[in-house]
């Protein structure tokens, strides 16, 4: 794994050195947010991981973590913030993270998040088939609906024939655990436990973000096909989505 580790603390830094040269980890850091945007910029399909201080000179986290969304939709990005903000976590990964941990951190805790988000980012690039055979080929999805599409393999998905573009790993995640069961409620207790795979302690406005996001990124190529259920949570719903 190639990481940038973007940290203006130099301690820090020094310390998670060292964990990731245990895991035999290709790290690169940097210390404010201009120098990481400059980082990332002069080879941006390289990166296979992101970790990303909110509170940084220069550029900050939120204006970093834009920056690098333009150059690589899809690059997983863990927030590293001090703050106790649920609103600035939750704004975060409104920005284009697809987590966070709050400082102070256990470096094994960090581990454990990088390797799980990395495991899913992975998966995409396992498995790669043809536009026509994706499309054609009923039995290469592992989600199909009415007018929707999902192959876990090539991390695709597809409404009425279009691809859902540029889904991070978590948004993947999260539509994936919705199409599965279609019309089913789920709470956002209910998300965090099934696409976190651990035990989460962050605002259950994370679903909320993340959800934004997912939606932006499915009306680009058709119907909203994530529906609210107010009081409860979300559900995912294509009946109507030929319709248009």
């Amino acid at each position: 794994m190639k990481l940038l580790m973007i940290e203006d603390n130099h301690s820090v830094s020094q310390m998670m050195s060292m964990f990731f040269k245990k895991e035999q980890w290709d790290a690169e850091f940097a210390y404010d947010g201009n120098e990481a945007v400059k980082m990332f910029a002069a080879s941006p399909n390289d990166w296979d991981m992101v970790t990303l201080d909110l509170n940084l000179p220069g550029l900050d986290g939120m204006q970093v973590s834009a920056e690098i969304r333009k150059l690589s939709p899809t690059v997983p990005i863990i927030m590293l913030t001090a703050r106790d903000s649920e609103s600035d976590q939750v704004l975060g990964l409104e920005m284009g993270a697809d987590d966070y941990v709050t400082k102070p951190f256990s470096p094994i805790t960090l581990i454990a998040r990088i390797k799980a988000l990395h495991r899913r980012a992975e998966l995409g690039t396992t498995t790669k088939t043809t536009a026509t055979e994706s499309l054609d080929d009923t039995e290469s999805f592992d989600v199909v609906t009415e007018n929707f599409k999902l192959n876990t393999k090539t991390r695709e998905a597809y409404l009425n024939g279009k691809q859902i573009h540029d889904l991070t790993p978590k948004e993947f995640d999260l539509l994936k655990t919705l199409a599965q069961k279609p019309r089913q409620v789920f709470s956002r207790e209910q998300l965090l436990q099934l696409v976190w795979d651990y035990e989460y302690y962050g605002d259950e406005r994370t679903v909320d973000a993340h959800i934004k996001k997912l939606r932006q990124k499915i009306e680009k190529v058709g119907p909203q096909i994530i529906q609210t259920v107010w009081g409860v949570g979300y559900k995912f719903d294509d009946s109507g989505a030929d319709q248009r």
